[in-house]
């Protein structure tokens, strides 16, 4: 797969070829611009798909599992109309999962939380304001964010988080360096369910169901009646299929805590 620095090697590359050929024979500008415009696309692309791990890596799967595990992972919670009907569905299906916490959501329902981690659960970084403008921040405001939602837990629930989901799923290398410095691990998916647009249930669910493998770790959000539905379609189907989901650290074989 591409990475950032070997894009911008390749780029320079061309750019200094196309130079000394120019001294040579002149022609037009537009392949300059062709250049820059496809090193912005590929870029722009390889911030938006993490699975892509282009910026930095991430744990998008196992692709070595031998169990019949694959992870359910839930961002920006703990949502008080949605958590708990999430948590009261895992537990009915016996099934375990991951819920990266936004700081301030996670600040203001530490007893969701609470009750996350009390049933079995995993829960991991994701960001402390999730704002739109995230992928724009500077390394040392993502560092701040993070190391105010590692706080939270700590201060809170006395534990030293490990594992981050990035934001919208942007990476870049501003990201990279915060994670360098806050030592945390960044956790991607194999399956992006969509269940934050307006898709419908239907949809989302083949979308995830599709060639599910295990060692697959699958994006929902504990945000909305639509993804509770979807999930109570989805535990059922593992266990049609004889699936299990595990916690992502289970899964992966790491630590979610320090």
């Amino acid at each position: 797969m591409l990475k950032f620095n070997t894009i911008n090697k390749i780029t320079l590359g061309v750019a200094v070829l196309l130079l000394f050929i120019n001294f040579l024979i002149a022609f037009d500008w537009i392949y300059y611009v062709i250049l820059g415009l496809s090193w912005l696309l590929i870029t722009a692309m390889g911030s938006a798909f993490i699975g892509w791990n282009y910026h930095l890596p991430s744990l998008n799967k196992n692709k070595h599992m031998t169990e019949n595990w694959v992870s359910i992972t839930f961002d920006d919670g703990p949502n008080p109309q949605f958590t708990p009907a999430v948590l009261s569905l895992l537990k009915k299906h016996e099934a375990k999962a991951t819920f990266f916490c936004v700081g301030k959501n996670l600040e203001s329902h530490p007893e969701i939380v609470q009750q996350i981690l009390s049933e079995g659960h995993t829960i991991g970084n994701h960001t402390y304001s999730h704002a739109y403008a995230f992928g724009f921040f500077s390394s040392e405001k993502v560092v701040q964010e993070l190391e105010q939602t590692n706080k939270v837990v700590k201060d809170t629930l006395g534990l030293a988080l490990k594992l981050y989901r990035p934001a919208f799923g942007i990476t870049n290398p501003n990201i990279k360096k915060a994670l360098k410095v806050t030592g945390l691990t960044s956790i991607g998916w194999s399956k992006r369910s969509f269940d934050t647009t307006m898709l419908s249930e239907a949809i989302i669910f083949k979308r995830i169901t599709r060639n599910l493998q295990k060692g697959d770790i699958i994006l929902l959000h504990d945000s909305s009646k639509k993804t509770i539905a979807v999930l109570e379609q989805l535990l059922l189907f593992l266990q049609t299929n004889h699936l299990k989901s595990v916690t992502v650290d289970q899964l992966l074989n790491i630590e979610p805590y320090a």
